[in-house]
């Protein structure tokens, strides 16, 4: 086994959700969004957090005034400006876009450089020899003004692979100009991991402090960048839940872990870096770009066990089958049950929600039930409530806060303000039965409005319950209009969520039984 590479004396984390990241089709931040993020990047300890670029939207410019009006304060990262060398024939001190990233009030400042030959004819429409006075002349400018200047040289694989001692002389530019890191940008993404140490060492040579930037398109971005790492660099570029353009940038979570964990290095502390997962989840919520569950190390299914073999060998060892300990992320282990689930899944599961299954005879009966119950078109691997409500309907220790007596809808094409649908309800609770009428949008909410009325008397708690997602799949659709319907809804009380499941031979019928299911373990759990 080959052994890493020991940590440089100094390395650099260094995020760009708020720049690159936000570059992602329909992801769209405020100031207040992008305020709130770089404090979650805080608290995961990264030391470099990129905020866009001030002056050439009004947004980032908001963004840089309102941190240095005070409205940020960072405890362990560096607030960087982005933006670009001066125009072409312009000096730095006269270019409004560069006097903009003074303006900022960033200790550091981070400049994009052309550095592939093509692009400077094309885009930039100059010669190559005035492309190199732009760096250095913009390099020499900020540093002049107390600046600590990071350059990224852009698309400098692909300019390397084209013209190699071209990209060269870009990096050496910025080097002799002061710059305190070159990052090397996959701007394209198109390396692989193999390609990466050729052109890293050939840059190195220069004698300046090397970062990687690489883009996901050939989905090897984490990849390349520890192949990076692995021939010397020492800053490392990154997004987010791999947040940007395109596919994306590198995972910078994922990137920080594999550092930690397998290289040992020390780029985060322990404390930060358990606090991965609830980073990961808190910038999804904030840019409501739903969450990856098989993003490495901080996705749900992360650490989720299914099939029957593993979960046999976790009750002996759980690193059996995981690579690290899931704690050490701030995520956790989780066995999931299905029709592939053995004995020993049930019995962990069941540890997981409090009961003693142990009894062998007890533990295969329940198996045995979940696996016709999946057969029969349920699916518990998220659907946890449920699953703990079979649980306790097969060890007697259910005791339901209500009894369903009946139950009816009414749909009609008639939409009055009320809504369109009309359901009755009759259910025992305690010792009344009660019957009630609810109304509503739909069958299921006329169902909600009806069932929560007959039970708020004796269980006023209900108030607080809210269905939050409601999702419906169609199973053996080749039975056409008779197919099986599986319905999963999302329930909270403010506090908790719980999802529950319900199947049927139509959508009212599944959908039914998973609010029954919501409101009887939402009652039960809040009694216990």
């Amino acid at each position: 086994m080959t052994a890493q590479p020991a940590a440089p004396d100094v390395f650099h984390l260094y995020d760009t959700t708020l720049r690159d990241g936000a570059q992602q089709e329909g992801l769209r931040l405020t100031v207040s969004d992008k305020l709130k993020i770089a404090r979650v990047l805080d608290d995961l300890g990264v030391g470099f957090i990129e905020g866009g670029w001030p002056g050439a939207n009004p947004s980032d410019t908001a963004f840089f005034a309102a941190a240095a009006a005070g409205e940020l304060e960072l405890r362990h990262a560096k607030l960087t400006a982005f933006g670009a060398t001066r125009r072409v024939g312009a000096r730095a001190a006269d270019d409004p876009l560069t006097r903009a990233l003074v303006d900022a009030q960033t200790e550091v400042i981070c400049l994009v450089a052309k550095s592939h030959d093509e692009h400077v004819f094309r885009a930039l429409k100059t010669t190559l020899d005035e492309n190199l006075a732009m760096v250095a002349d913009t390099v020499r400018f900020l540093t002049g003004e107390g600046r600590r200047v990071f350059v990224d040289v852009e698309h400098f694989f692909d300019g390397y692979r084209a013209n190699p001692a071209y990209a060269l002389e870009v990096v050496r530019a910025a080097a002799e100009a002061g710059a305190e890191v070159v990052v090397l940008c996959d701007t394209n993404g198109g390396m692989l991991p193999a390609w990466m140490g050729e052109v890293v060492s050939a840059a190195s040579d220069i004698g300046v402090d090397l970062g990687v930037h690489c883009h996901n398109d050939t989905g090897c971005a984490v990849a390349n960048t520890l192949a990076a790492v692995d021939a010397g660099v020492m800053h490392v570029q990154g997004t987010i839940n791999g947040h940007g353009e395109r596919t994306g940038n590198a995972d910078l979570i994922t990137v920080a872990a594999n550092l930690r964990l397998k290289y040992g290095w020390p780029v985060l502390s322990d404390e930060h870096l358990a606090r991965a997962t609830s980073v990961s989840h808190a910038v999804a919520a904030i840019t409501h770009v739903a969450p990856n569950a098989r993003q490495p190390y901080v996705g749900q299914s992360a650490f989720a066990h299914k099939a029957g073999l593993h979960a046999s060998a976790i009750k002996v060892d759980a690193n059996l089958y995981q690579h690290t300990d899931p704690r050490l992320v701030g995520n956790d282990m989780r066995m999931l049950v299905s029709d592939m689930a053995g004995r020993a899944n049930i019995q962990l599961k069941g540890d997981e929600l409090g009961f003693d299954l142990s009894d062998r005879d007890l533990a295969a009966r329940i198996t045995d039930v979940v696996k016709q119950r999946e057969m029969d078109g349920y699916s518990y691997e998220s659907a946890d409530a449920s699953f703990e409500l079979l649980l306790r309907e097969q060890t007697d220790a259910l005791d339901p806060a209500f009894e369903v007596q009946r139950w009816r809808v009414l749909t009609s094409d008639e939409v009055s303000e009320e809504g369109d649908s009309e359901a009755t309800v009759k259910v025992r609770v305690g010792d009344a039965v009660v019957s009630r009428v609810g109304e509503g949008f739909g069958p299921l909410n006329a169902l909600d409005h009806a069932l929560r009325s007959a039970l708020e008397t004796e269980h006023p708690d209900v108030e607080t319950f809210e269905l939050t997602d409601y999702r419906v799949r169609i199973l053996e659709t080749g039975h056409g209009t008779d197919a099986i319907v599986r319905v999963l809804i999302d329930t909270t009380d403010g506090e908790r969520s719980w999802t529950t499941v319900g199947v049927g031979t139509n959508v009212v019928e599944a959908s039914w039984e998973a609010l029954h299911d919501a409101y009887l373990w939402g009652l039960h759990t809040r009694a216990a």
